[in-house]
């Protein structure tokens, strides 16, 4: 059976975060079906939200450390190596894009407007967290 291949945007993460929910990441990032993929700019990009005052306020460092435990042990580590062309609204988010078509992701999942808006990129779904949960019945 091949996997599906995941992107988790990091408003996604840093949800789960602040929301005391990732029990439901490490759900996602330990399916059997799926492939979760980061690549080193949505690290840094969740540390640079993960500890800022404002995120601090929500959340403990070992909530930090251990969000970022799981994406090092759960999920594929990927080098952006193709640059998307898109329409996209907000540019600072074309690495995902670029990401998806790098690993020909089948999904990114995220809470942002300007990615969900698109709802396609070549052949990637771009999708909230709940329909997609909805609808592979994850959870």
């Amino acid at each position: 059976m091949e996997r599906h291949r995941l992107i988790i945007d990091t408003n996604l993460w840093i949800s789960l975060l602040i929301g005391k929910k990732l029990s439901e990441l490490r759900l996602l990032c330990n399916d059997e079906s799926l492939s979760v993929y980061i690549c080193q700019e949505l690290v840094d990009e969740f540390k640079k939200i993960a500890f800022s005052t404002k995120i601090r306020k929500y959340a403990t460092e070992q909530h930090i450390t251990d969000t970022l435990q799981l994406m090092e042990v759960s999920c594929l580590y990927e080098s952006i190596k193709t640059q998307a062309v898109s329409d996209i609204r907000d540019d600072k988010d074309l690495y995902l894009l670029s990401l998806a078509d790098t690993i020909h992701a089948d999904y990114i999942l995220t809470g942002d407007k300007d990615l969900l808006v698109l709802r396609h990129h070549n052949n990637t779904q771009i999708v909230t967290f709940s329909e997609f949960m909805t609808t592979n019945m994850i959870l």
